[in-house]
């Protein structure tokens, strides 16, 4: 397994120091730097590969939904995690909508953030019990108010399978070997699927397969 680079970005130093010593025992884990808000956290991954980021939703300057939006922007391949106070379902629904890959709250266990961004790394999303829970409720709401159907996205059947197998949290390479075909063209099926679906990740995906029933 390659070595996941991240980075931590929160204002409270206290809690970025407790963070880095709970992560450190993971000798498959690599901190590139921190920051105190998002400019600062822009200028170090303008300087640093990072693959995932740590992202605190509150911070001064620059806070984690504008960070979040400029990450997909300028550095669409780094994985977002975001790791804050704030358990409201809006929060985590806005998040995911922008492009956050996971949602966690700063009471988590240390081997639950460790799973989590091992888990954004491989697979592109990583949803818990607050996430899922959150996500189904709005998916119910939606649907008493949405008269949209999706049967207007016309997927395959190949698309559908990768789908369902993304959903299942196989990798690409996982997909591509039980589907028969290379790791390219599973990757190139997934990324039609963001473009048809029209979201930003993984994450997106998952939501779309829940909602339109190819998925439970």
């Amino acid at each position: 397994m390659a070595i996941i680079k991240y980075a931590i970005a929160d204002d409270h130093k206290i809690f970025r120091q407790g963070l880095k010593y709970a992560l450190a025992d993971d000798h498959k884990l690599k901190l590139t730097g921190e920051a105190e808000n998002g400019i600062e956290l822009m200028a170090l991954l303008a300087k640093q590969k990072t693959d995932v980021v740590l992202l605190d939703i509150k911070m001064p300057d620059m806070d984690g939904i504008e960070t979040t939006q400029k990450i997909q922007s300028d550095y669409p391949d780094i994985k977002i995690l975001i790791l804050t106070t704030h358990e409201e379902e809006n929060f985590i629904i806005h998040l995911l909508e922008l492009g956050a890959n996971g949602y966690l709250v700063k009471n988590a266990e240390p081997e639950e953030i460790k799973n989590a961004i091992h888990h954004v790394y491989e697979n592109d999303y990583y949803f818990n019990d607050l996430v899922s829970n959150a996500m189904l409720r709005n998916i119910t709401d939606k649907n008493k108010h949405d008269d949209k159907s999706h049967d207007d996205i016309k997927l395959t059947n190949r698309e559908k399978e990768v789908l369902k197998l993304i959903c299942a949290e196989y990798t690409t390479a996982e997909i591509a070997e039980k589907i028969f075909l290379s790791a390219r063209t599973v990757e190139g099926i997934r990324t039609s699927l963001i473009e048809k679906v029209g979201v930003r990740n993984a994450a997106g995906l998952v939501v779309y397969a829940v909602k339109s029933g190819i998925a439970n």
